[in-house]
């Protein structure tokens, strides 16, 4: 009724530039308005309460969630906190740091941002009783869904799933198979009925729904037809298609279809022969065409077992349970993989030096996880955290900044600093902590041994004689460097440190000396490009409330009208029956009255109300 107030597709706006050239073309599609923010983000402008008011995809996904908390409240009848919410595997950095922001606004605790295919394969493989114990099951998920197609390949062993690889197309799915045919009967009712629904919102938007409709009639049928009264101008419109038709309309969009399959497979390393099973999901899965592309690709039917529109939010429930200490499940390991590689980049202290970099999460790296490195400064420094090689030319590759220090070393000479990067459990990437070492001798005379060691108070860890650390090394240190230009060393799997001696002259009897490791902590500062700072997500959460407080107002008042307009029917009832005798013609006849002026009121504002309901939506 109202499209230029209805908002959707949000996940195609969330953390993208306007400037972006793939959003630039789905606005084209887009009913409602958006325009480019300060920031360079877009807003999209929509009528709240009677007034213009603007409202970043961040936030619209948040009132998203709201209104889906408050649906699971109402048949939990309990309060909604802690969650596992479904992202698609290709989503940035900058986007999942966006959906937490939006979960925090609706008021929720996401336990982990689950990749779509994950979920599925989840949701799949929880429940099969009969997985091999020692030989692998690879199964591929896929899932082609309203806006992107997506493809995994999965190991299943009894009690655990593997993600061998992750492939995807951002802009292949269903709605543009809807988009070929309303271009096509665009082109055809102009030319018809001299009619260009282009240049009226609501008669694009009634066009689509119909093609989508048709879409659907030819999935299971060979021809349709397409029937739309009073389309525009009062103009009724007619039109008939066949499916071998609408398939050659779609040839460019079906002619992608493969790309994924492809890349998937040969990113897990496998053959056609030894994928044993193809699952298909997702709504425009359900397009013939692109099951025999499916079908001549894997040669071998493609199985519907699970429910293709729901399968991604029971896997999010299932890993919430398993995340949950509140639910008993079953034992069941889920292995994910990271779909990007990400590198650390910094500059040496030497000026006009060319930055370095060293790939600390490669491709299919473990979710999450945790790195140390090692670096050797004399100063504050600045590592940035890079996406590389994604062949995603819309992915931006610098996700965020980190300024380390100030430190001091206190003898002058370049400080060892060991610095913890972690991939936590949504695929963010961030520099937990950075510590300074700096090494102590210690000379232990056998007379005041005991007396020394309880004079040392300071919290130190034995480490090794490092015979570099007075050298000008301005990476990782060196033993890793040969093999991996600055290879990392995974925190909890880093070479047992051991204890050395160093025999030294006195004129008393001394014993050997002992290194000993002072830790200092040292700031970090993180710059996140795009991200929502913290003093604007606390006002995006003040707006959610008030915005949240005025649809209860709203709410609990069309409630209290409709229980006048029921005790109205109900008394009108009464007094012809039950208080028939009690009751004299008068006050009969002036209750009456009073009651049908107050029926009439309420049905007048009513009807009202409906006709500004749109204008009022926040969305659709």
């Amino acid at each position: 009724m109202n499209p230029k107030n209805s908002i959707s597709q949000i996940k195609r706006l969330l953390g993208r530039k306007f400037s972006d050239h793939e959003l630039q073309s789905d606005l084209a599609s887009f009913p409602f308005r958006v325009t480019e923010g300060p920031d360079g983000f877009p807003l999209v402008h929509v009528r709240f309460l009677g007034e213009e008011r603007t409202f970043t995809p961040t936030q619209l996904l948040a009132m998203v969630l709201s209104n889906l908390k408050g649906i699971a409240e109402g048949n939990l009848k309990a309060a909604v906190v802690d969650c596992c919410i479904g992202i698609p595997v290709y989503f940035s950095d900058l986007q999942r740091r966006a959906v937490l922001d939006a979960a925090t606004i609706a008021g929720l605790r996401p336990l982990r941002l689950f990749h779509e295919t994950t979920a599925t394969a989840l949701a799949y493989g929880i429940y099969k009783t009969d997985l091999p114990e020692h030989d692998q099951l690879n199964v591929a998920f896929v899932d082609v869904g309203h806006g992107s197609m997506q493809v995994s390949i999965v190991g299943y062993r009894k009690g655990q799933l593997k993600m061998l690889s992750h492939a995807y197309d951002r802009s292949l799915g269903g709605r543009d198979f809807d988009e070929a045919l309303f271009k096509h009967f665009a082109a055809k009712f102009k030319e018809e009925y001299k009619i260009d629904v282009y240049q009226n919102a609501r008669a694009c938007l009634r066009l689509r729904v119909a093609c989508e409709k048709l879409k659907k009639v030819l999935s299971a049928n060979p021809e349709a037809p397409l029937n739309i009264e009073c389309l525009m101008d009062e103009k009724d419109v007619r039109g008939f298609i066949k499916r071998e038709e609408s398939e050659q309309i779609s040839a460019p969009v079906l002619e992608r279809v493969k790309g994924p399959l492809e890349k998937a497979l040969a990113e897990a390393g496998l053959t056609t022969e030894s994928v044993h099973f193809v699952e298909v999901v997702g709504s425009g899965s359900r397009v013939p065409a692109i099951i025999k592309i499916i079908t001549e690709f894997f040669g071998k039917e493609p199985r519907r077992t699970m429910n293709a529109s729901e399968c991604v939010a029971r896997g999010c429930a299932l890993q919430c349970a398993i995340l949950s200490p509140t639910f008993k499940v079953r034992e069941f390991q889920v292995n994910d993989g990271f779909p990007f590689s990400i590198a650390l980049s910094w500059k040496s202290d030497s000026q006009n030096s060319a930055p370095q970099h060293t790939v600390v999460f490669p491709k299919g790296n473990a979710i999450p996880s945790v790195k140390a490195l090692t670096f050797y400064r004399s100063s504050t420094f600045e590592v940035d955290v890079l996406y590389i090689d994604t062949g995603d030319s819309q992915i931006p590759q610098k996700i965020s900044t980190y300024t380390i220090g100030p430190f001091q070393p206190s003898k002058g000479e370049k400080a060892k600093l060991k610095v913890k990067v972690r991939l936590n459990i949504h695929g963010i990437v961030t520099i937990d902590s950075a510590m300074m070492l700096e090494e102590d001798v210690e000379v232990l005379v056998s007379s005041v041994n005991e007396a020394l060691k309880d004079a040392t108070k300071m919290d130190t860890d034995d480490a090794p004689s490092d015979p570099s650390s007075g050298t000008d090394v301005n990476m990782l240190e060196p033993k890793s460097a040969d093999t991996t230009k600055g290879a990392t060393t995974a925190e909890n799997g880093a070479q047992d440190l051991e204890e050395k001696s160093v025999p030294m002259e006195t004129d008393a009897k001394v014993e050997p000396s002992k290194k000993k490791v002072k830790k200092t902590d040292v700031p970090v500062h993180e710059l996140v490009y795009g991200a929502l700072p913290a003093a604007e997500l606390e006002k995006a959460v003040e707006k959610e409330y008030e915005m949240a407080l005025q649809d209860r107002v709203m709410e609990e008042t069309k409630e209290k009208k409709n229980a006048v307009e029921a005790y109205v029917y109900d008394m009108r009832n009464k007094l012809y029956d039950k208080y028939n005798d009690f009751v004299t013609p008068e006050e009969k006849e002036g209750l009456l009255c009073l009651m049908t002026k107050s029926l009439s009121t309420l049905i007048y504002r009513r009807n009202k109300r409906s006709s500004m309901s749109a204008r009022r939506q926040r969305t659709g």
